[in-house]
């Protein structure tokens, strides 16, 4: 694939002639599940380490910086608590993690299934009659939807941890205000909603980056192209789903 020459309107088409390919014929359900059990694993299990880095410290970093940013008499102190829990439910452990996923797992897919396909291992599968598409991507796709959400847990839980221990540690607010604010006015249709967030932004990172390393088409450093265009675009598009899916579920 050259992807000077491509049209968007032309890539589109192709990726959703890609999405129907994988969504049709996904072979035996005792290999399929199996598939599914090991891209787990690979997708979000092994990712769990770097979203509980990230959050712990961004965390800390929201709550101090919402603690001198709230210093008046006139606003309680738990109430940086408060924001401290919203902003990280809302669009950091969704968002921003999802960022991050963006560049560790898609990059990652993009390069596996670029490298399947210069080396011909998609080819081999094709003809043996196997839809290669959805025998690969699949399994993927679907590690991706159910399980990023989890990881959006661990992120808000991991975050507010680390929220809670820099503002005691610093003294900025007390781990009892801490907790009494993150417990104030908690809506529970925010938990759906980002739980929602990371199952379509799960779906939009595999299957941008599964559809540019499927199509590769010359040497490494072609691959190396689709890696970073299949993180790029997938960026792209996130922010502008979650714009779009922040209004639909907001207004």
């Amino acid at each position: 694939m050259k992807y000077g020459i491509l049209t968007p309107l032309v890539t589109l088409g192709r990726y959703i002639q890609f999405l129907g390919s994988v969504f049709r014929s996904p072979g035996r359900a005792r290999i399929f599940l199996s598939r599914t059990i090991a891209e787990v694993w690979d997708m979000a299990l092994r990712s769990s380490w770097i979203v509980a880095v990230v959050s712990i410290f961004v965390g800390a970093v929201i709550t101090v910086e919402m603690a001198f940013n709230l210093q008046h008499p006139m606003l309680p102190t738990p109430l940086i608590g408060y924001a401290t829990r919203d902003i990280i439910l809302l669009e950091f452990s969704s968002t921003m993690i999802a960022l991050v996923l963006a560049g560790k797992v898609g990059g990652s897919i993009a390069s596996e299934l670029g490298t399947m396909r210069i080396t011909e291992q998609i080819d081999a599968l094709d003809v043996m009659g196997i839809n290669s598409a959805a025998f690969i991507v699949l399994p993927k796709l679907l590690a991706g939807i159910l399980f990023f959400p989890l990881l959006t847990i661990l992120s808000f839980i991991v975050g507010v941890v680390g929220g809670g221990v820099a503002g005691s540690v610093s003294g900025l607010i007390s781990a009892q205000d801490f907790m009494e604010g993150i417990q104030i006015a908690f809506n529970p249709f925010f938990v759906r909603f980002t739980l929602i967030k990371m199952a379509c932004f799960g779906f939009v990172i595999v299957s941008i980056s599964s559809f540019w390393g499927y199509y590769v088409r010359g040497g490494s450093l072609e691959v190396g192209r689709a890696s970073t265009r299949g993180v790029v675009d997938s960026s792209i598009a996130l922010l502008l789903l979650n714009l779009v899916l922040t209004l639909l579920f907001m207004l």
